[in-house]
């Protein structure tokens, strides 16, 4: 019996409607059923709704359990905190995943890099909680908790044991921050144990796991961040695999799951049929594997990778000419084909 999913759609704002158009056409490609309850948000619902997140699209997505969102800008030093943050807060999205994988037809300084970057979603200095100490001074509060730390630590095994993930680094800063930094890195550590002969287990402190990323990122597997660092460091390991542009995100809790491309949106490309969707198709293949659909993922993301080695369909950012709908024409057809 045909199973239809129940997905919230958040098309964002920029480029965010394109490109949500481009992965909806896909996954649609893949034969799954799909029911899309669209919701708008970001700066188009600010003047309407007083707010770029209405009560109305957590509603949603607590209803529906899935959601697939386009990018929405984030207004720099002024305005709205961020979507994202209150999104993964209010849903209590506390698992950030990202994968950094090497894909022929990118052009990188690197190759046969193969990452996952789990990043702690919920607390650390994004919790939000700063204020001014004078006229001259602000203060930004960093919180680490054990139950918090402890069960990112554990996600982050048991997608290591799911995935035939060999290894799990913790990242911290703990020889500096000895009491937060050092719950998180002890945290780990105790989880860890739970893990023993089955993954292994190692960490570094952070500036240090920066630069070994740059030089010998073949090292490492799987890692396990702190927000703050969580979000720098799946940056970096982006750029090792050829930008924000090639870069899926989910935010997994336990009732409900956000997917979205990592990069912005890019305001002044809008309608110009120029963004390349890889990001948010590569995002949808996330979210087939969370819906149990394994084979439907492994056809996406085959088929990303077909159409950009064979280069002759992809975007301006990836040395091509052809335009955002005609690169997702392209993956759509190479998924419907297999």
């Amino acid at each position: 019996m045909s199973v239809t999913f129940s997905v919230t759609l958040i098309p964002g704002d920029g480029i965010g409607p394109e490109l949500a158009e481009a992965t909806v056409g896909v996954l649609e490609a893949t034969g799954l059923a799909f029911a899309w309850d669209v919701q708008q948000a970001g700066d188009a619902t600010i003047a309407a709704e007083g707010t770029p997140l209405p009560d109305r699209v957590i509603e949603s997505i607590r209803r529906s359990g899935v959601a697939l969102k386009g990018p929405i800008t984030t207004p720099v030093g002024t305005g709205f905190r961020s979507v994202n943050v209150a999104l993964r807060q209010a849903l209590e999205l506390y698992a950030n995943v990202r994968p950094a994988r090497s894909m022929d037809g990118i052009e990188s300084r690197y190759t046969g890099v193969n990452l996952i970057i789990v990043r702690e979603n919920t607390e650390d200095l994004y919790a939000g909680i700063e204020h001014r100490v004078g006229p001259d001074a602000a203060e930004s509060i960093k919180i680490i908790t054990r139950a918090a730390s402890q069960r990112i630590a554990r996600y982050a095994f048991e997608y290591a044991l799911r995935n035939g993930r060999r290894k799990v680094t913790a990242v911290h800063k703990a020889n500096i921050m000895k009491l937060s930094d050092g719950l998180f890195l002890e945290s780990c550590t105790q989880v860890a144990a739970d893990y023993a002969g089955r993954v292994e287990f190692e960490d570094r402190i952070v500036d240090n796991m920066c630069m070994q990323l740059v030089q010998k990122p073949e090292l490492y597997d799987v890692l396990v961040l702190p927000n703050l660092y969580g979000d720098i460091v799946s940056d970096l390991a982006a750029g090792l695999v050829g930008g924000l542009g090639v870069a899926p995100g989910a935010n997994i809790g336990a009732q409900a799951a956000v997917f979205e491309a990592v990069h912005g949106s890019a305001p002044k490309y809008a309608g110009q049929n120029k963004a390349n969707p890889t990001a948010l198709i590569l995002s949808g293949a996330l979210m087939l594997r969370h819906l149990g659909e394994t084979a439907a993922a492994d056809r996406v993301e085959a088929a990303v990778r077909a159409v950009i080695a064979e280069g002759r369909s992809t975007t301006y950012d990836l040395g091509g000419s052809a335009g955002t709908r005609e690169f997702a024409a392209a993956v759509a057809s190479q998924v419907g084909g297999a």
